[in-house]
């Protein structure tokens, strides 16, 4: 992909070593340097510790095929979320639950509240879903309700991502149930991308609002919490009904044995999820506190990501390309933001790590803007 300046190109997504490595070493990267990747907002601890051994135990399963309905995954996640298992779709990663939620609106109107993930965009594409653009306000990222309830009156379906990618701010529960309540008065399902919800408080994510809006649908991905990318699990949430009706626009056997079979125990594995809090709670708000102190903006994040950019930068397409550059001679990929609509390059997007790689970040960007 070329931006919009046409100077180089830059991957879709984080977490491409292929891609970015190419990409580092035009932006001047010394490649005898290690490079600390914090283009992918995958949690820094890694797998949990018991996977290889789980995964060589699961070996025999590649010799059948696997329950084409996954139940036993299903009522791992329905136990969780307190929900029927009719509710729960089993998806091969968060992509595929984008997907097969787009092919619910085949040939019908959507909007995609943006700077967003681009897939929303991508999977409308695919199964001819008209797209209108709808701009989160650019202060701090926040909703503009009244705006938003207008376009759910012109459309069918609209996509939102919480927290955001890549802005890691929260659209407040309150402005959620104003618009599925708007959504039933227009005939609009409301798709609530959570992939980084697990990151969260955990009284945020939405799964008891299934209760009383049929029109809301959950998207979730098991791989970024479980630092599993390379694995590709994921689930739907919602009515069973809509979840019925995406389950037939999947293609059978979607999900591996090897996928299917680890749902259960990662669920189940609170010491991992205790640890990540502790990670978390520790590490965020000490790196939103050092950003801003460095005179960086940064909008207030609920993911494991900061998005930052230099006030003093120069306006335009591109403006923290010379950022980027300078965070790869000291070692560190950030992510950039060239294809994010209405960011244009001017941001850049940085994961959240362990402390070590967490302090030469700021130490990185403390030297762009020396006292």
């Amino acid at each position: 992909m070329t931006d919009a300046t046409g100077r180089g190109a830059w991957p879709l997504h984080g977490g491409q070593p292929g891609a970015f490595t190419a990409l580092a070493q035009r932006h001047g990267w010394p490649g005898d340097r290690p490079l600390i990747d914090l283009s992918a907002n995958i949690n820094p601890l890694g797998p949990p510790a018991w996977l290889e051994a789980q995964l060589r135990a699961t070996l025999p399963a590649l010799a059948r095929y696997p329950d084409p309905d996954y139940r036993q995954a299903r009522q791992a996640i329905a136990e969780r979320e307190g929900l029927a298992p009719a509710q729960v779709l089993l998806t091969n990663g968060g992509a595929e639950a984008i997907f097969l939620a787009a092919a619910l609106h085949a040939g019908q109107r959507g909007v995609i509240v943006e700077p967003t993930f681009g897939e929303y965009a991508r999977a409308c594409r695919h199964y001819g879903v008209g797209i209108q653009r709808l701009a989160l306000m650019a202060q701090d990222f926040s909703l503009d309700q009244v705006a938003a309830e207008a376009a759910m009156a012109e459309a069918d379906v609209m996509w939102l991502c919480r927290p955001n990618n890549p802005s890691g701010t929260l659209v407040p529960r309150a402005q959620i149930e104003a618009l599925l309540h708007a959504g039933l008065s227009h005939g609009c399902q409301l798709v609530v991308d959570e992939a980084f919800v697990d990151f969260t408080a955990e009284d945020e994510c939405l799964t008891p609002l299934l209760a009383e809006y049929p029109n809301l649908l959950l998207l979730r991905s098991l791989t970024k919490y479980y630092a599993l990318p390379g694995l590709r699990l994921g689930y739907l949430l919602g009515s069973a009904d809509s979840v019925a009706r995406a389950a037939g626009c999947q293609l059978p056997w979607s999900v591996n044995a090897l996928a299917a079979d680890l749902v259960a125990p990662l669920l189940e594995d609170h010491d991992y999820q205790r640890q990540t809090r502790a990670w978390l709670g520790s590490e965020r708000e000490r790196m939103q506190a050092g950003v801003a102190s460095l005179g960086f903006e940064a909008p207030l994040t609920e993911a494991n990501f900061l998005l930052l950019r230099d006030p003093r930068a120069a306006p335009g397409p591109g403006s923290a390309d010379p950022l980027f550059a300078h965070l790869l001679a000291h070692g560190l990929l950030a992510r950039h933001t060239h294809n994010f609509a209405g960011l244009d390059g001017g941001w850049l997007r940085v994961a959240l790590g362990e402390r070590d790689a967490n302090c030469q970040l700021l130490e990185a960007l403390a030297a762009w803007r020396p006292s």
